[in-house]
């Protein structure tokens, strides 16, 4: 089985020499082995990349699809950037306050689901863009929330 370190070089390998170019892919490798970027898992990469934890640190904490804190099993992100929020981002995010009984950066109570506020994810031409464990939803409205957390609950 290959370690992580290992599996950090042969990234760094697509990357030029003496750069910090491979920072973002081996970020997403220790999300993807640990669940989050707890202290640890910044600590490796930065071993792995010879750079510092609080420059990882700074670079995860900068990108909302990087996590610097425990999330649920599922996650659940609003848009609320200026197109989306011109079409109401700030109504579906209050119906997914009340579907979930959680707040943004919240996780609810079994653990399950982290309801997250973003800048931005990308999908003016059709907001309210919402994205289900990294799945974009478009055209969202509030009435669309409660099959949105049924399905997300298995239900």
């Amino acid at each position: 089985m290959t370690s992580f370190y290992d599996e950090v070089q042969e990234l760094r390998e697509r990357y030029p020499e003496g750069t910090r170019s491979a920072i973002l892919p081996a970020l997403r490798l220790a999300q993807e082995k640990h669940g989050w970027l707890s202290r640890q898992a910044l600590e490796e990469t930065a071993d792995a990349l010879e750079l510092t934890p609080a420059y990882c640190y700074s670079v995860a904490s900068f990108y909302d699809m990087l996590h610097v804190e425990p999330v649920g099993r599922h996650t659940i992100e609003v848009c609320t950037n200026v197109c989306c929020g011109l079409v109401n981002a700030q109504a579906v995010l209050e119906a997914f306050e009340r579907a979930l009984g959680v707040g943004p950066g919240e996780t609810t109570e079994d653990g399950e689901i982290t309801l997250r506020a973003v800048e931005c994810l990308g999908g003016c031409a059709t907001p309210t863009i919402v994205a289900v464990d990294h799945r974009y939803r478009q055209s969202v409205t509030p009435e669309d929330v409660p099959s949105i957390v049924d399905e997300v609950r298995g239900g």
